[in-house]
């Protein structure tokens, strides 16, 4: 599996709390490591690996980056586990 891969990304459980915060709303990397016992470095680098397999995207808003979930990525997903339901 590449380091690209969306099920390899969403395995890791403080990426999937990441996930499910976004999914709430945008937020920034000070918002999301609020939440976790990582540091915001440490939060910085899961959300480059969920940006690599295009489950998040960033915007910028003057000097901060706010993250949010790419809804696009997650169809990907779903088109690959909807065919054990077709």
């Amino acid at each position: 599996m590449s380091s690209t891969d969306p099920f390899s990304a969403i395995a890791d459980p403080n990426r999937r709390y990441l996930l499910e915060e976004l999914r709430r709303a945008p937020k920034t990397v000070n918002d999301l490591a609020s939440g976790l016992p990582i540091s915001r470095p440490a939060v910085s680098q899961h959300l480059k690996a969920l940006l690599d397999c295009n489950l998040v995207c960033v915007t910028s808003e003057g000097t901060k980056r706010i993250y949010s979930v790419n809804k696009p990525g997650f169809d990907r997903l779903n088109l690959w586990l909807d065919q054990f339901w077709s």
